[in-house]
């Protein structure tokens, strides 16, 4: 369905029935070592913690899980408050979709980099303003670091907020798509929607994820069409509509439909499928 003359195109799969088309690619190896700037909080080879150090002072905890023979990176943006609780050994306890199902993306060749909040911040309020784009734009360079093979961004809920933020600021030959999971488009407590995020100016390819049983009031499903005809400047914007989830929280807890508690494999598989056709 093409929503307006020039613009982008979506497609729209309903419930369960999207049947994931895995495309061919060469992994591509881990590249360049660590800048030396940055203090590797582990030793360890696989989850590896870093302390990347921001323009402004104070340093973005991230947690970065490689898959063997990585064909990509995801730069991983989870929701709520942005609090996923990395410590110096790698585990990180938070339930957030992105976190929770790392291993998923890594069984299907892509790492993946989750950052923690900023300094214990919540970071409600705070993702579509033009420090978090340059300090998305810090764990984008950190990813490049790791490898010639492209490289995503994917928010969840609030995090959606950021991913937008992150593809508005950065350009086609930095990240190769975006990736927003059941995004916060109503006003909520954060004060801050994807709306607010640019996305008039995101020129990548974008995909826009939503569960039709999804009943958190700040992420209705509804609005994956307005999300997607938003981005005016993307080549294509496709969306995928899910259906399920198991409730285990609250609306728009990480333990719900909104969170795709319960279906967590069936959506990584279709963000993977959409991915691979990207490189």
């Amino acid at each position: 369905m093409r929503l307006q003359p020039n613009g982008p195109i979506v497609l729209l799969a309903m419930g369960l029935c999207l049947s994931p088309v895995a495309g061919r690619s060469e992994p591509n190896q881990a590249g360049t070592p660590h800048n030396e700037n940055e203090k590797v909080a582990t030793d360890a080879a696989s989850p590896r913690v870093v302390d990347l150090p921001l323009a402004g002072g104070g340093t973005q905890r991230a947690l970065y899980a490689e898959a063997p023979h990585a064909r990509a990176i995801v730069v991983m943006l989870p929701g709520g408050a942005g609090e996923v609780g990395i410590d110096e050994s790698g585990d990180a306890h938070g339930k957030n979709f992105v976190v929770r199902t790392r291993a998923l993306w890594n069984a299907r060749g892509y790492s993946v980099l989750i950052p923690d909040a900023i300094d214990d911040t919540k970071m409600r309020g705070i993702r579509s303003s033009p420090r978090y784009a340059a300090i998305v734009s810090d764990l984008v360079a950190y990813a490049r670091r790791q490898t010639s093979g492209p490289i995503f961004l994917l928010g969840t809920s609030q995090g959606s907020i950021a991913a937008m933020n992150g593809a508005a600021s950065l350009r086609e030959d930095q990240i190769a798509g975006v990736v927003l999971t059941e995004s916060v488009s109503r006003q909520s407590r954060s004060h801050e929607t994807v709306f607010d995020a640019h996305p008039e100016l995101v020129n990548v390819p974008a995909l826009v994820v939503a569960n039709r049983d999804d009943a958190c009031k700040v992420a209705p499903p509804q609005d994956a069409p307005k999300i997607a005809a938003a981005m005016t400047h993307s080549p294509q914007v496709n969306v995928i509509y899910v259906s399920g989830g198991v409730l285990r929280s609250n609306d728009c807890g990480s333990l719900s439909p909104h969170g795709y508690n319960g279906i967590e494999q069936f959506v990584v598989d279709s963000i993977v499928a959409w991915m691979n056709e990207r490189h």
